[in-house]
């Protein structure tokens, strides 16, 4: 009898995929991309065994279309592995199994699951019954795969389990990539489609890309003081490129040019040793427009991918020929552009379309610009996948900050990384005096009309505060006063609205023009802006001081008159987390009169991070959740993956069409032939995220709707009510329900 993977369109069959051939195929791709992982022989045989189940006749009939009950064919393969008959060792088998049981349903927890989803209720069912022809499948020798996945764990006990865990992480992506791949190209050649879907290489575009480098950085004006301080550190830093790769800090002040420094380290750094891509990632998506622009002018729009959360491919129905449209991205590009929720969440990830991505992160130099601001609560398994991705995956990690490193193994005992002598930038606290552009003060406590009435002092300021809806009212509370020059900034708008709004801002900054901005904390990195004064809500210190980045950035004004005033909001506490910071930011200040000076700023992180200890820096325990005994592992890698969560309430995208072009790519989601991914990626710049409820709110009152559902199931949600969009502060969408009432009236 012969055994088919996939359908074709002929009853013969003469079209349809047999089972061999995919596997084969699998195992194949499979390979290719786990052996720069050195994880060649474990990711072909999870290839050549994931699908094992299509053994089973009863998969015939699941094919041709006929009723019946639901066949699993992807636990079968790991069965086979974890029978002692198979003689493949333990933790070899468990590791294997886990990526095969997951490739479709996702990695599962290897002994928990209350919906009976876990390695251990899976392999203890009934089994598929199986053609004997796939034994023809199993090898007689497990040697290669054992050594691969055994010399993927250190020595150390502590990390063995986490390392082996992310060694599985690697094996289930080489292989999900690899069935999707070999899917996708038997349908296409079924269909009559060509994908375009190859990337150049990183290295063979370095000499390009450094040529283009050179060139842009030539360009800048060389006669000014604070353009040779940016030029004398981007030597310094570039100059230690030929450093071995691993962990490396790059501590250098708001102004310093930070951005092009760690671009131009990792070109040259990735020239030197070999590193496949270059991954940029931002804390927030309100910046990843300004970083794609800079990166595009320097490098070349082609060679730079954005991709972040604003939309995700996975949500598209279910159904064979969905399974092979392309993920939001596999992040085969030379260079990525990405938010730390993308890049750390995709990291411990269990879904496949999410965990794809990760053997193409292996191999890379990985910017984390502002490090600061990974979350404290997930800290210790953050610093864990950062520290085995350089240890064992040939990643080189810079952390930039505008301070100092938050997360050195001197001072952060438990769980720190080893960052003596790792440090790009030329002596760090010299920067910080030579730098210094700003003073902060203490402010005490402003009510909103406190705040109006300083801003309506100054013709040119800016307010920060700690939440939408305190921007917004005191956005509309200052238009009420009459405030010239107001302008409002704030992630209600979608990307590219801002982005026009932050060229009006930075025109009217250099015209000497009236402008008063009222804004969120997404000014705060990496938004080059240069006011005269500003205030700031109690944040933690880090915020400040990124705040204070705003003022005199360009260092045009003198230092006495550049003031960030830190005031108390006390009709507008500060939401949980931001609040212990503040408290630590207050009991800073208590101490020392200049909050930027090093010994101010050392305090600040003896008090948040090094004195916090493992409840607060892992509350969850995730970090610990993977342990391996030398014999067999015990691995949390779905109840992990939905813990850890970068931004704790999840926030969905509504597509703002008042664009035209904008309205084009809305128009194209019914054409079948346009990939999901692509759509997302086009539409990214339109879209706004706001709370799961209150989208459901605009459905519900026909503010809004789901665009091609069919095709693209609950993936693209477009605004269909224009009212609900200001031009001056974006999406109103608490309004939604009171102009439904409202229009009823009419």
């Amino acid at each position: 009898m012969t055994h088919y993977a996939h359908s074709g369109t002929r009853d013969d069959r003469s079209d349809w995929q047999s089972l061999p051939d995919h596997l084969q195929a699998v195992e194949g791709l499979a390979r290719a991309r786990g052996v720069p992982l050195r994880l060649g022989a474990a990711a072909a045989l999870a290839g050549r065994l994931h699908d094992l189940g299509k053994y089973d006749p009863a998969f015939d009939r699941v094919l041709r279309g006929a009723p019946g009950p639901v066949v699993d064919h992807s636990t079968a393969g790991g069965r086979v592995l974890l029978d002692p008959a198979s003689g493949c060792p333990q933790f070899a088998a468990e590791a294997l199994a886990q990526a095969i049981l997951g490739h479709h349903a996702g990695l599962p927890d290897t002994d928990t699951g209350a919906d009976n989803s876990c390695l251990r209720q899976r392999i203890g069912r009934p089994g598929a019954v199986l053609d004997p022809e796939w034994t023809t499948h199993l090898p007689a020798d497990f040697g290669a795969v054992a050594a691969e996945l055994a010399a993927r764990v250190r020595r150390d006990r502590s990390k063995a389990g986490f390392d082996l865990s992310v060694a599985v992480r690697m094996v289930f992506s080489c292989l999900v990539d690899a069935d999707f791949r070999d899917t996708e190209a038997f349908y296409d050649a079924l269909e009559g489609r060509a994908r375009d879907r190859d990337w150049p290489g990183l290295q063979e575009l370095l000499p390009d890309l450094q040529a283009r480098f050179n060139a842009h950085m030539a360009g800048f004006d060389a006669t000014t003081g604070l353009n040779r301080l940016r030029a004398d550190i981007l030597c310094h830093v570039r100059a230690k490129a030929a450093m071995p790769p691993g962990l490396f800090t790059l501590s250098v002040p708001t102004g310093g040019g930070k951005t092009l420094a760690s671009l131009g380290f990792a070109l040259d750094h990735a020239a030197r040793h070999g590193h496949r891509r270059i991954i940029h990632a931002i804390p927030y998506t309100s910046i990843i427009d300004q970083t794609v622009k800079v990166f595009g002018e320097v490098l070349g729009p082609e060679r730079v991918l954005e991709h972040h959360g604003a939309l995700e491919t996975e949500q598209l129905r279910p159904g064979s020929r969905d399974k092979i449209r392309q993920a939001m991205e596999d992040w085969a590009a030379p260079l990525v552009v990405t938010t730390n929720v993308q890049l750390f969440e995709s990291l411990f990830a269990a879904r496949p379309a999410r965990a794809r991505k990760l053997h193409n992160i292996a191999g890379s130099v990985i910017v984390l610009d502002e490090a600061q601001c990974l979350p404290r609560t997930l800290l210790a398994p953050t610093l864990a996948m950062i520290d085995t991705l350089c240890a064992q995956y040939g990643c080189t990690v810079v952390l930039c900050t505008a301070t100092q490193p938050a997360f050195d193994s001197r001072h952060l005992r438990d769980g720190g990384l080893d960052l003596a002598g790792r440090e790009l930038a030329p002596d760090p606290e010299a920067l910080a005096g030579q730098l210094r552009r700003a003073r902060i003060v203490q402010g005490g406590a402003m009510e909103d009309g406190a705040l109006i009435a300083a801003l309506a002092q100054r013709p040119q300021g800016f307010v920060i505060v700690n939440s939408r809806k305190h921007a917004l009212a005191l956005y509309q509370a200052a238009g009420a006063a009459g405030l010239e020059g107001l302008i409002h900034l704030t992630t209600r708008q979608y990307p590219a609205h801002r982005r026009k709004i932050i060229e009006s801002i930075k025109t009217r900054l250099k015209d000497g023009a009236p402008c008063r901005l009222i804004a969120t904390s997404l000014i705060e990195a990496g938004v080059d802006l240069d006011f005269p004064c500003g205030w700031r809500a109690e944040a933690g210190l880090d915020s400040v001081i990124q705040a204070a980045g705003r003022v005199n950035r360009e260092g045009k004004r003198p230092v006495e008159t550049s003031v960030l005033t830190v005031f108390s909001a006390p009709d507008n506490a500060p939401p949980g987390d931001v609040a212990q910071l503040a408290k630590a930011m207050r009991g800073v200040a208590e101490q020392f009169d200049d909050l930027l000076a090093p010994a101010a700023i050392r305090d600040w992180f003896e008090k948040v991070y090094w004195q916090a200890g493992p409840k607060r820096l892992d509350p969850q325990g995730l970090r610990d959740r993977f342990t391996f005994d030398g014999r067999s592992t015990n691995f949390a890698f779905r109840s992990v993956a939905e813990a850890y969560r970068m931004i704790d309430s999840p926030m969905v995208p509504v597509i703002i069409a008042r664009e035209p072009e904008a309205q084009g790519w809305v128009g194209k989601l019914w054409d079948d032939w346009e990939k999901s991914g692509t759509l997302a990626r086009a539409l990214q710049p339109f879209t706004v995220q706001i709370p799961q409820k209150a989208r459901d709110t605009l459905r519900a009152n026909g503010k809004g709707e789901f665009r091609a559902p069919d095709l693209r199931g609950d993936a693209f949600f477009v605004l269909t009510d224009p009212a609900l969009y200001r031009e001056d502060f974006g999406l109103w969408w608490e309004q939604a329900e009171y102009l439904s009432a409202d229009q009823s009236f009419v």
